[in-house]
């Protein structure tokens, strides 16, 4: 997804949570200043394949065995703890450095990718955590414009973001472990987010032409999106 066609579901985010979008650009800055180029090819491993995209939600320690089925396994921030505490290997771990940095560390040192995500309100843990990992490793990424290294294909929290992320390069498949929208440990703020990663993930399967079994029997209820460029495209046919 370019950033042309994620700029106005970017907006709505704003909008709706009231961030300040210059904070945004001035965290990607910060992690511009710190990260190298990425070597994506390394992902491009997943075209064609099966990606397990694992949320961190509390029914995930039963569903460990559903991600290794997968070709391929992106882990969201704490989940990836639990994949490695039971065996499985993860290949992208997907984190916005706000609950575990010291997983990411660890996995950058091991030659484990990670995206590593740049927002309004991390930029001391940025500017802590990512000179300390191994930057051959790292994939810096944005919810804003991209700049230098640091790239944006989508998505706002670090779930649907690995969604976006495998999306990008690739994947046939996408499979949903760990997740749950009605998470009942979550605070508002959380759960609002979470509402927010169950309309872009219906957005990202209405573009990939899928169905995600993750959002069965929630469709009725979501805020299609729609950015301003899929209704110009939709216009000229």
């Amino acid at each position: 997804m370019n950033f042309e066609t994620w700029e106005p579901v970017y907006e709505r985010i704003l909008a709706d949570f009231g961030f300040d979008r210059s904070a945004d650009e001035r965290a990607r800055d910060d992690l511009a200043r710190l990260a190298e180029p990425f070597d994506e090819s390394r992902l491009r491993v997943v075209d064609g394949e099966t990606v397990a995209v694992v949320g961190a939600a509390p029914s995930l320690p039963d569903e460990v065995d559903r991600a290794a089925d997968a070709d391929y396994v992106f882990a969201a921030s704490t989940a990836a703890d639990v994949l490695r505490d039971r065996g499985v290997a993860v290949d992208l771990m997907v984190t916005d450095l706000d609950k575990n940095p010291e997983t990411a560390r660890e996995l950058t040192r091991e030659g484990v990718a990670v995206a590593a995500h740049a927002h309004g309100d991390n930029r001391p843990a940025i500017r802590e955590w990512v000179p300390r990992f191994d930057s051959e490793h790292v994939l810096a990424t944005t919810q804003a414009a991209p700049v230098g290294p640091v790239v944006d294909y989508g998505g706002f929290t670090d779930g649907d973001r690995a969604a976006f992320l495998a999306d990008e390069f690739g994947a046939e498949e996408l499979t949903f472990v760990g997740w749950q929208f009605d998470d009942p440990t979550v605070d508002e703020a959380k759960a609002r987010k979470l509402a927010w990663a169950e309309r872009l993930l219906g957005w990202l399967e209405r573009r990939r032409g899928e169905r995600f079994s993750v959002l069965d029997g929630r469709r009725p209820s979501l805020d299609l999106l729609t950015s301003e460029s899929e209704v110009d495209d939709e216009s000229q046919q």
